[in-house]
């Protein structure tokens, strides 16, 4: 982009514009280094155009937000469990009075009328619509229309901007600007099918005729009828066994638990088949409370090309653990939405109304070519609008979909993490499943392989390697043994495109080690070193794979824990078959956590709210996993080992021992 008016200075563009009062000197506040996946930079924005322009200003207290957290979650504190209301937790990080105050004086200087600037109701962000031409003068630019490739949609943007040096530190973020507009209106263009894709969740294995046949095992002829094949046919009855989870038995007004589903949608035959074979204890048509988010909606008949088996086995291992407690369904976006990156976005405006235009980390708000855009203006979209604190949290939320750490930016990532540890304040619990390829993304994520590096060699960690949530694992048993054997890591070779089909684990690139997993990965790496090559990533994440490094040695290890995540049976489609990944863990860690919270209601105490720094002070309520890998990017990846390791976390849990922890904390 040609500019007219900066000079390079140590490294920093400065500049003394015409348009700015005397004295005022302008830094660069933000530059991009690439566009948007599918977006094409094109004609430039007529200068008479209204912008609607919105400036993100800095909130307070984030950098405390970790004690605050640590304060009401770590078993230790005195104030564990005394988690914060949503008014606390907002009044606490909001942008101060000094903040807005700088921010308007500025824009008054450079000529906006003062009643034309517009402070949120949130506090978090500035709104001005003005010209075109004003914009670029005011942040020192140009914008330019910018063209998705498939969908046709435009938005608009700028390669870089600047603001006042003495404005900078109050501001994180000005929209439109490197962060691309809402869309325009423009010339009308064809919507394809095509759709961004989320890991692909649980894998189905075996033709439908031909499921593996039951049979009894020499070594669990003495168990009973009910265990002996569980080696081969995983069933909640296995799962009870593996992990001591007693039958349910209540339910009451305060313990749902909340299940996230995007682009794939349940269907109530295949959950009541499942229910009559494999868990008789769940009534026939017991289905979920539907929270629609942005047009979601459920259920659906069989055959239909949203029902791919994730929602079913969600449900599924759910309901037969904790019924009859009940479960809220969080179904996100529309079916023309579903699949983008940015669900967990929308998931999260609907959940805290707060957070829908707040500013953290450079981001305020949806960023395009990331976040769907509400109303839909495709054929058959979902025509309200964004929906923005709509729905209140369940207590425990699991979720079985994610994308590559690396899909998005940096800030926009970090600003996600800050909302789960807001969440985490006022008492909810997140579990999350790892991913299913190893060291790697999914094929195709990214890159071919899933894997980063020039060479496809470096490690690709699976978002959310946030270290607010409880990051889930998957195990196995192998075909000849039972739920009295120790488990393994899980590995298989499920057929093309999921040759090395594995727990996904690792270290993050965007966060570091959180204080309350340092001492577990310090032992790893004393204890278990891998050996492999490796780097230290820099704040931006800009140096991955720096000195021929696979893996970052500086980063927030995952996952957390693990649980069971092969060989169930399930119904999808009306097909019987066997599913495979940690899509099958972390429901299974969410209903655990959901009855233990149960426990605590009934002796008078609140919900448990941030689990990790109980679990990693409290390694004894675990089954060690020392078996397996998790192969990728051409290499054996990371071994399960003895103590914490980067495949299977802490390991799988000892429901008793767990209980008995968490009913002992106030």
């Amino acid at each position: 982009m040609k500019m007219h008016y900066f000079s390079l200075v140590v490294g920093v563009f400065v500049c003394v514009c015409e348009a700015a009062p005397t004295g005022v000197t302008y830094s660069l506040h933000e530059k991009r280094s690439a566009l948007p996946k599918s977006w094409v930079r094109s004609n430039r924005v007529e200068g008479d155009s209204i912008l609607p322009v919105r400036i993100g200003l800095t909130q307070t207290n984030l950098e405390n937000g970790y004690g605050h957290l640590m304060d009401v979650s770590h078993p230790d504190s005195p104030n564990f469990g005394k988690h914060w209301t949503a008014e606390k937790v907002h009044e606490m990080f909001a942008p101060s009075k000094e903040t807005v105050e700088i921010v308007r004086e500025w824009l008054v200087s450079a000529g906006i009328e003062d009643e034309s600037i517009v402070h949120s109701d949130n506090k978090g962000w500035i709104a001005l619509n003005i010209p075109a031409s004003q914009a670029e003068d005011l942040f020192k630019t140009e914008y330019h229309e910018h063209v998705h490739s498939t969908s046709g949609k435009v938005r608009i943007g700028s390669d870089e901007y600047y603001v006042p040096d003495h404005v900078r530190v109050h501001v994180d973020y000005i929209s439109p600007g490197v962060k691309l507009s809402a869309p325009l209106k423009k010339n009308k263009v064809k919507r394809t099918e095509s759709k961004v894709v989320h890991k692909p969740g649980p894998v189905k294995m075996d033709p439908p005729e031909n499921p593996h046949p039951w049979q009894v095992l020499p070594a669990a002829s003495g168990l009973p009828a009910d265990l002996q094949d569980c080696g081969r046919n995983i069933t909640p009855t296995c799962i009870k066994a593996l992990y001591d989870i007693p039958d349910a038995n209540t339910t009451d007004d305060v313990n749902a638990l909340g299940l996230y589903e995007a682009g794939d949608i349940y269907c109530q035959k295949d959950l009541d088949l499942f229910f009559a074979k494999y868990a008789s204890n769940v009534p026939q048509d017991t289905h979920p409370l539907l929270d629609s988010i942005d047009g979601g909606h459920a259920p659906v008949e069989p055959g239909d090309g949203f029902n791919t088996g994730e929602s079913d086995i969600d449900m599924d291992l759910s309901y037969s653990l904790i019924y009859p407690q009940t479960v809220t369904l969080y179904q996100v976006d529309d079916d023309n939405e579903a699949l983008q990156d940015g669900g967990f976005n929308v998931f999260l405006d609907a959940l805290d109304g707060s957070y829908c235009n707040s500013t953290a980390y450079g981001i305020t708000g949806d960023t395009p070519g990331i976040d769907p855009v509400y109303p839909d203006p495709a054929k058959g979209g979902y025509k309200g609008a964004l929906n923005c604190g709509t729905f209140t949290p369940t207590r425990v939320i699991s979720v079985s979909y994610g994308v590559s750490e690396y899909d998005a930016p940096v800030n926009y990532t970090k600003r996600q993490c800050d909302e789960f540890l807001k969440l985490g304040l006022q008492g909810h619990t997140f579990i999350w499943a790892s991913g299913d390829y190893g060291v790697a993304s999914f094929p195709g994520d990214d890159t071919n392989s899933g894997c980063l590096g020039h060479d496809q060699k470096v490690y690709n960690p699976s978002f959310p390697t946030c270290p607010y949530v409880t990051n889930v694992g998957a195990t196995r048993l192998y075909d000849t043994q039972t739920v009295l054997d120790p488990e393994s890591a899980l590995q298989a070779d499920l057929g093309p495109g999921a040759e090395l089909f594995a727990s996904a684990g690792g270290f993050a690139n965007y966060f570091p080690v959180p204080d309350y997993q340092k001492t577990a990965v310090s032992d790893y790496f004393k204890n278990h070193d891998p050996g492999l090559p490796y780097y230290t990533a820099n704040a931006d994440a800009t140096n991955i794979g720096a000195g021929g490094g696979v893996y970052n040695r500086a980063g927030r290890g995952f996952p957390d824990v693990s649980a069971n995540g092969a060989q169930l049976r399930a119904f999808n489609n009306l097909t019987d078959g066997h599913w495979y990944g940690t899509s099958l863990a972390a429901p299974i860690w969410g209903s655990i956590i959901t009855l233990i919270n149960e426990e605590r209601t009934a002796a008078g105490k609140g919900p448990v709210g941030f689990i990790n720094p109980t679990l990693y002070a409290n390694t004894s309520v675990f089954n060690d996993i020392k078996n397996g890998s998790n192969p990728g990017c051409g290499s054996s990846g990371f071994a399960a080992v003895e103590g914490w390791d980067p495949v299977t976390g802490l390991g799988t849990p000892s429901y008793p021992k767990l209980l008995e922890v968490f009913l002992s904390l106030p």
